[in-house]
């Protein structure tokens, strides 16, 4: 007789659940995606977010200047001007234009709300993607604003580090701004955007006069305080030429930290509503 076959293993285990993913590598991970997107069409990015700075350049920086319509010297106050509206373009484009197509009719952001991370970490890596994509713009406007309009009285390279903090500083201040008008305004009202908030904010920016030149129109000098492009602007005017007329850069820092606290509420509050709808 045979003795019983007897084994010593335990009864065979179930299939085991999946190891759980730390919010942090899907968040990098969705920061990925978006730089592989803007690498492969790195072109058409820089031309939608850099084209209309360089036109103004070429115009004001370039051609008025030798006819003689405008002083030389005007260089000084339009260069950091020019910088500070490729800055908020790329960052509310970037943002804005890429929620409007998200939450349209594919609902592409779908894909992304399904991460494994909670909702607002989503929200949030959509506000990094536009600040790192409005510094590269800036990075490439700057040197090429620069050759265009030739030697810029004033101009220092000396506080290379207060540049890249009021870039920083203002691109995510405009990618949380994006982030807002993106989660308010459907597809069949994008045009909006840019005639009623875009463009408004761009002439009255202080972007191609100095802050301090307002002083003739007092109502309109106070009326601008409310654009966050004037805070922009005047910063880079600080840290870029210092000797032309400027915002206090304390001041700067502290007004963009107020808006973009603002509309990261705002913004934040629009896109869960938008994201469970």
């Amino acid at each position: 007789m045979t003795a019983p076959i007897t084994t010593t293993e335990g009864p065979q285990a179930g299939p085991q659940a999946p190891a759980p993913v730390a919010a942090r590598r899907v968040f990098w991970a969705l920061l990925r995606r978006d730089a592989v997107v803007v690498r492969r069409e790195l072109v058409f990015f820089l031309l939608r977010t850099a084209m209309q700075p360089l036109l103004f350049t070429v115009v004001f920086g370039f051609l008025l200047p030798r006819m003689g319509f405008v002083r030389r010297g005007y260089s000084s106050a339009l260069l950091p001007g020019v910088l500070a509206v490729s800055l908020a373009l790329a960052a509310v484009q970037s943002v804005a234009l890429q929620m409007v197509a998200d939450f349209g009719f594919t609902k592409e952001i779908e894909d992304r709300l399904l991460a494994p991370i909670p909702t607002w970490l989503v929200a949030l890596e959509k506000v990094v993607s536009g600040a790192v994509q409005a510094v590269i713009a800036a990075s490439f406007v700057l040197p090429t604003a620069r050759l265009i309009m030739g030697p810029i009285p004033g101009l220092s390279p000396a506080h290379i580090s207060l540049v890249l903090l009021v870039t920083v500083f203002g691109a995510v201040t405009f990618s949380v701004m994006g982030l807002y008008l993106g989660s308010v305004i459907e597809g069949a009202q994008i045009g909006l955007l840019f005639g009623i908030v875009v463009a408004p904010m761009i002439m009255f920016g202080c972007a191609y006069y100095p802050w301090r030149g307002l002083d003739a129109v007092p109502a309109m000098k106070y009326a601008v305080l409310l654009n966050p492009l004037t805070y922009v602007a005047e910063g880079l005017r600080a840290v870029l030429t210092p000797q032309q007329p400027h915002m206090s850069l304390p001041v700067v820092l502290l007004a963009l930290t107020l808006i973009a606290g603002f509309f990261w509420r705002l913004g934040l509050r629009a896109f869960m509503k938008r994201a469970i709808s």
